[in-house]
């Protein structure tokens, strides 16, 4: 089977794309593309209009398929989901997001808003940076003015975001409202690392059921000093890897994700 490439528009693109990237059908890489670096592992679906200036994926990132990203700016961070048919716009300037940040079908995050003749004396043009911090959970369905969402924020379903969203509160509504007390935060208080590595143990015991080799992962609360040993090091307390790119740690990896563990790729 052919593997699907992208249709390029632009006659200045500098394109950089790492190993074990799949791309859907009919994705198309517009006009104003100047620099596009897609990391390890990730998934572009199918129809999916990517036109921003500069674009960077980290590790292990979807964007399922309808997508549009377009803008100035956007830099997306490793192990992040982006739903169906989701509009990413850094027509404002810049659009960040983190590590770890799920993004639900159907949602818009926005860093500007212009229409209005400005000529005739409409008063509502504006732009701006959209920051999405580490963990951040948008459900679906949710549409982001330029704001900044904080660390574990969590926008539910239908959600629309207007103003900041603080470090591990829920927001709901229209316009969305703090709903932690009711709901509860997105993430517990700290968990022990007795506690992570039971359960990291029962997810590999279960991968290893499945028919794959485990035998190339150790882990501790913190990744060790650089070795030169032959196996995938993870640190559970700080949610980070060592990386060595093999067939056994990307079926680990993508087994993994998105919502058993995330962890961050840490090079020397």
């Amino acid at each position: 089977m052919t593997q699907n490439e992208p249709e390029v528009l632009s006659e200045h693109l500098e394109l950089d794309v790492a190993p074990q990237v799949k791309w859907g059908t009919g994705v198309v890489l517009g006009p104003n593309c100047r620099e596009v670096r897609i990391g390890f592992g990730c998934f572009v679906g199918n129809d999916i209009y990517i036109d921003v200036e500069r674009l960077t994926l980290g590790d292990y990132v979807t964007i399922h398929h309808g997508g549009v990203v377009h803008g100035k700016r956007c830099a997306i961070g490793h192990n992040c989901w982006i739903g169906h048919y989701t509009i990413l716009d850094s027509l404002g300037g810049r659009l960040a997001i983190g590590n770890n940040v799920g993004i639900g079908a159907h949602s818009q995050i926005w860093s500007h808003m212009k229409f209005g003749d400005v000529l005739a004396g409409c008063r509502w043009q504006s732009h701006g940076e959209t920051i999405l911090e580490d963990d951040v959970w948008l459900v679906g369905h949710c549409v982001v003015a330029p704001i900044r969402a904080a660390e574990r924020s969590m926008l539910m379903v239908g959600g629309v975001a207007v103003r900041d969203m603080a470090a591990n509160r829920v927001y709901a509504g229209t316009p969305a409202k703090d709903v932690t007390e009711r709901m509860g935060p997105q993430f517990r208080d700290e968990v022990p690392y007795e506690e992570r590595a039971a359960v990291f143990a029962a997810y590999l015991e279960e991968f290893a059921a499945q028919g794959h080799d485990v035998s190339f992962v150790r882990y501790a609360p913190q990744l060790p000093a650089e070795s030169a040993d032959r196996h995938t090091w993870f640190g559970l307390q700080s949610r980070t890897y060592r990386p060595r790119y093999t067939d056994d740690e990307h079926r680990l990896m993508k087994f993994l994700l998105y919502d058993r563990a995330k962890f961050v790729p840490q090079r020397p």
